[in-house]
């Protein structure tokens, strides 16, 4: 690929990962962590920017997105994928795009609701610039993209060069454990899993450039990962010292779409709600292109439907859904987001091993189950539904538990486990071979 189509490509990327979840996080976080911001922040991007980025360049390693799922039994990986990009998709990831959209950056502007003529338009727009799939990278990495970095940077410059505060003494868990709290916040995020979905557009927007070997889809993968990282770590450190300067505009508790509103207006006056309504309008609108690509690609692929039909379908699913309110999808969706987070992770790292060793197809299913199981355990702590009697023995018995990842380390376990058993017994084909290992283009 030519150097200045991986760009455009990793200008794409860091769209579509840029919702106005990401916009909000980094204040709130940086407002807690105050002096302490620099530790904080470092654990945040660990985990908010390196997982992702880690997740393209494995999908682009193992040369094919269906490859994640290869080694499990295809109902299984058929089920995965549609809860997953279901998930992203119709039923959480757009809707709340929506709705933030319009709470951020239409209400304020109005005293009555508006949120179903403005949900019917956005979703309009988003069909359109949606239709034609070939034209995305075009659509958003050279036009849209460029317009939010230009905004983006309005922001960050105002709050560098005239700070509204300083830096307040650490908050809570950031007082003693200010890295740990960053790797916390970042894992929240939940951009682990949207960079599974939006694997499908970017290893697609690479072979549509005339990529085809599976080394070459890997350098690519590194190149495009490496801009989304780079434009996204400066976005959030921006975000976060926003945060970290509004301590005299904003109490703690507060969520970063406060703090944010409250940050443009003492920057810019009235015409600070113009600019972030700009910037969020903007964010949410790429996220919500990218995912409606993103699932419609797999359906077409999958299952051999319509392009045009499936984007239309999953567009007014999303439509009607948004109308619910962000309040009742967090409720309805936030579950299976939670425990779908660390199966695609677990998922990610058995690729990974794949890619490197020759594995047998048990590996898959065991890391898919043991993550399933113990990401369902930090989702009801997370939704604060585990009985506290329960809790306190997962919080003695199960490493990473208060951090909200005690699924790490079984499936770790699990991982290498099966691996190593799995190589004996995939010598004698007992449980057949997985075997992702980068081809060069002599031997593909």
């Amino acid at each position: 690929m030519k150097t200045q189509d991986i760009f455009v490509l990793g200008l794409t990327t860091f769209a579509l990962f840029l919702g106005a979840g990401n916009l909000i996080f980094p204040p709130a976080m940086g407002l807690d962590a105050g002096t302490s911001l620099t530790s904080a922040m470092s654990g945040f991007l660990i985990t908010a920017v390196g997982l992702p980025a880690f997740t393209i360049i494995v999908l682009g390693r193992i040369g094919n997105t269906n490859n994640l799922t290869k080694a499990l039994p295809k109902w299984l990986g058929t089920t995965f994928w549609v809860l997953l990009f279901t998930a992203i998709g119709p039923a959480f990831g757009m809707p709340r795009a929506v709705t933030v959209a319009y709470e951020m950056g239409i209400q304020p502007f109005f005293k009555s609701d508006h949120l179903i003529a403005f949900s019917v338009i956005f979703s309009a727009l988003t069909l359109f610039l949606a239709f034609k799939p070939g034209n995305l990278v075009t659509y958003i990495g050279k036009i849209m993209t460029p317009a939010l970095i230009l905004l983006l940077c309005g922001l960050g410059l105002s709050a560098f060069l005239n700070p509204l505060g300083v830096p307040a003494t650490p908050y809570g868990d950031y007082q003693t454990g200010a890295i740990t709290s960053g790797l916390i916040q970042g894992y929240m995020t939940m951009d682990a899993i949207a960079a599974v979905g939006f694997g499908w557009v970017i290893i697609h927007a690479i072979k549509a450039k005339g990529v085809t070997t599976q080394q070459g889809i890997a350098s690519a993968s590194i190149r495009v990962a490496l801009i989304y990282a780079t434009l996204m770590a400066a976005c959030y450190i921006v975000m976060g010292y926003v945060g970290a300067t509004s301590s005299s505009i904003a109490e703690h508790g507060v969520n970063g779409s406060v703090i944010l509103t409250r940050y443009v207006a003492g920057e810019f006056g009235h015409y600070g709600q113009w600019l972030l309504a700009a910037i969020i309008l903007m964010a949410c609108l790429t996220t919500t292109v990218g995912l409606t690509n993103a699932c419609a690609e797999y359906y077409q692929d999958t299952f051999k439907a319509s392009f045009g039909l499936t984007a239309t379908i999953i567009v007014v699913l999303t439509c009607a859904i948004a109308n619910f309110g962000l309040n009742d999808i967090l409720k309805v969706s936030l579950p299976a987001i939670l425990v779908l987070c660390p199966v695609a992770i677990a998922l990610v790292l058995a690729s990974l091993a794949a890619s490197t060793l020759t594995v047998s197809r048990l590996t898959h299913t065991a890391v898919l189950v043991t993550a399933t199981a113990f990401g369902t355990i930090d989702a009801i702590n997370i939704l604060g539904k585990m009985p506290k009697e329960l809790g306190t023995f997962f919080a003695d018995s199960l490493p990473l538990y208060n951090a909200h990842a005690s699924w790490l380390l079984p499936s770790l376990f699990m991982l290498l486990a099966t691996a190593a058993i799995g190589r004996t017994a995939a010598a004698e084909n007992k449980f057949g071979r997985v075997d992702y290992r980068l081809k060069t283009a002599n031997n593909e």
